[in-house]
């Protein structure tokens, strides 16, 4: 998540210095100049193949680096400028780079057993990699861990106390990790395929970021049982945000957007119907703006974009999006990519993946 330690873009440009400066056109140059800040996504090139994009708020691609497969989440260390982009589901690997220079990235492997579920979170040291995995032969979500000290080496996992665990994030402090646990159990043999969507169990977890100890696990209520926790981050007060897709009824109207703070109980946001319909009981992407006490959400499903006052919980505005895919906060407001290569006010001849990491801002 971004918060006020972020690296300004004048330091991003200072400590790439001329290694990274260097093999950028003029044309990338000039968008680096002109940020207000930096990004990053995954993107399928013009050529069909998968790449990693740092992108400008305008959506200029600043630079780019090969993938071995399409990504899905990602995740920066706002310390050491350390970028990750995780294998869309069931994938193994995980790409890690420095945008602040032009050393080969750091490709790592799931451990046996394990697939990456999209997303992770840098602890806020910098010193820890989480990632967000499948125990695919006893259906247990888990999270693993990687010492970024040492070339990203797996030392260990915890128990998400719960199945298909999608996003992760980490508080402020460091002290507690946060998993959306979707509820939704997968295999590698089925590639895709949801195999539980009669008994799902979604949930959110805290658990004690040292001992991996659970510290509250929130169910969602009997009648939204097919409400898949999927996304999450947090605001400026420590408030959780989360953010679901809906796997029953497409005519049902299910709250997908709701928040939390420790010692409480889950608590949905009351959009309007329409906004819902809008939605179309998928939500792709979360993002906070914490200066401006914002929250966005996205769904490719019918391309929309819908901002919400964090404090009232009321709907700020709505924006067609075609295609939406991923969201993180902007200077003012969000930055809004989508499957159509449009990135705020730049199309390109790429499609954007479903997320977006917010690397530098001013």
């Amino acid at each position: 998540m971004w918060n006020s330690s972020a690296i300004d873009r004048r330091s991003f440009v200072k400590a790439a210095g001329l290694t990274f400066l260097a093999p950028l056109q003029p044309r990338a140059l000039m968008a680096l100049d002109r940020a207000d800040a930096v990004y990053a996504s995954g993107m399928r090139t013009a050529n069909g193949s998968y790449a990693v994009a740092t992108v400008s708020e305008r959506g200029e691609i600043v630079d780019q680096v090969t993938l071995p497969a399409r990504a899905h989440g990602m995740a920066c260390s706002q310390v050491t400028g350390m970028t990750v982009a995780f294998a869309r589901r069931p994938g193994t690997y995980a790409m890690i780079f420095n945008p602040r220079g032009k050393k080969e990235p750091i490709i790592i492997t799931a451990a046996e057993g394990r697939h990456f579920y999209g997303h992770g979170a840098f602890s806020p040291d910098g010193r820890l990699l989480y990632a967000s995995e499948n125990a695919f032969d006893t259906n247990r979500g888990v999270i693993g861990l990687y010492d970024a000290t040492s070339r990203f080496e797996r030392i260990g996992e915890f128990e998400t106390y719960g199945v298909g665990p999608h996003d992760m994030t980490v508080s402020d402090d460091g002290r507690m990790l946060i998993v959306a646990n979707g509820g939704i159990e997968t295999h590698p043999d089925f590639g895709r395929r949801k195999l539980n969507l009669s008994s799902m169990q979604p949930s959110v977890t805290l658990i004690d970021a040292a001992t991996g100890i659970l510290i509250e696990k929130h169910s969602l209520p009997s009648q939204w049982a097919q409400l898949s926790t999927r996304h999450v981050d947090v605001d400026a007060n420590g408030r959780i945000w989360f953010a679901c897709q809906y796997e029953g009824h497409r005519n049902d109207l299910p709250p997908l957007v709701g928040s939390f703070a420790k010692g409480e109980d889950l608590r949905f946001v009351e959009l309007p119907e329409e906004t819902t319909r809008r939605l179309a009981n998928y939500v792709g992407a979360i993002a906070i703006n914490r200066a401006q006490g914002l929250v966005g959400v996205t769904s490719p499903k019918r391309g929309a974009s819908v901002t919400i006052d964090a404090k009232s919980g009321r709907v700020l505005r709505e924006d067609v999006v075609p295609d939406a895919a991923g969201i993180a906060a902007a200077k003012d407001g969000f930055a809004v990519s989508s499957y159509e290569g449009g990135f705020l006010s730049t199309k390109s001849d790429v499609a954007w993946d479903q997320h977006i990491v917010r690397i530098a801002a001013v």
